[in-house]
């Protein structure tokens, strides 16, 4: 919640005649205003997600992000202009921002004790100033599952499925603008069973549809299966992954290589998804020249 928020809401009083000219301007504008998509220079919003109740009494706060960018990625080192208080800068928050919005990424763990107390979020990037509040809200507390399916609860608790288990492999002597080998060992129990991929249906030539499809088909298709995915969460600078996106597990494991442009501490994310749940695994890796 913000300070705005927070504030008692004031209700300006408006005579009949203003209420007329007000709904005759509306009735002028257009139904729908065109978005503006800016590919830099926009500011980091940080999200509460909500907060989980721990089996030991503690609680987990769980935040994600908005990078309003459509292209431009963001490194904002913990301090000043990237705080989590109370408890200091650095409490293990995102130091690297992708573009769009980036949910469940992060999650602080209080006592049992944390009672009403607010953890504030404070991003600044390209000269703007942004907070996220924390606080154990009863209508706010959300669940592992909630996670693990993206905000999709279905089909309940009683589920046969179980989340994929994952485990990436330590890296031995990185360096700069060298490539490194990332290895994840991915477990599961084979459920859901994946689904086939549908052949497309055959059309006449000229065809609109046909015209159609061949759009279509430039796109990814849908992740069938075990896959993993490559994220960074905190580094000074970019790290490319090859290959980008989502990928297939073969063999119970799943390889990328990454390239790191600048010497400092990064963490990379590695996310196990079974088409239903899905697990993440974080590994630190301190680049050293």
């Amino acid at each position: 919640m913000n300070d705005d928020a927070r504030r008692p809401l004031r209700v300006p009083r408006f005579g009949a005649t203003s209420v007329f000219a007000a709904l005759l301007l509306v009735a002028q504008l257009p139904t729908e205003l065109p978005s503006t998509k800016f590919s830099s220079g926009q500011d980091v919003q940080p999200y509460f997600e909500g907060w989980i109740h721990n089996p030991d009494g503690t609680f987990d706060l769980v935040f994600g992000y908005f990078n309003r960018n459509w292209r431009e990625e963001l490194a904002v080192p913990a301090g000043p202009d990237n705080s989590v208080e109370p408890g200091g800068a650095d409490r293990g928050q995102p130091t690297y921002f992708l573009p769009r919005r980036q949910a469940w990424v992060y999650r602080l763990r209080v006592p049992r004790d944390f009672g009403k107390q607010v953890v504030t979020w404070t991003i600044t990037a390209n000269g703007k100033t942004q907070k996220a509040y924390g606080e154990l809200l009863p209508v706010e507390e959300i669940t592992e599952r909630i996670i693990m399916t993206r905000g999709n609860l279905n089909p309940g608790d009683d589920d046969p499925n179980k989340p994929p288990a994952i485990v990436i492999a330590p890296v031995a002597r990185p360096a700069v603008n060298v490539p490194v080998a990332l290895s994840a060992t991915v477990t599961d129990d084979g459920l859901p069973k994946p689904r086939p991929v549908a052949a497309p249906k055959p059309t006449a030539p000229g065809d609109a549809t046909a015209i159609q499809a061949q759009a279509n088909s430039s796109t990814s298709a849908r992740p069938v299966g075990l896959t993993v995915s490559w994220m960074q969460i905190r580094g000074p600078a970019k790290i490319t992954f090859d290959p980008s996106g989502t990928a297939t597990v073969a063999g119970g494991r799943a390889d990328v290589t990454a390239r790191f442009s600048e010497r400092g501490t990064y963490v990379v994310r590695a996310t196990a998804n079974d088409g239903a749940l899905s697990t993440k695994a974080d590994l630190s890796i301190t680049v050293p020249n």
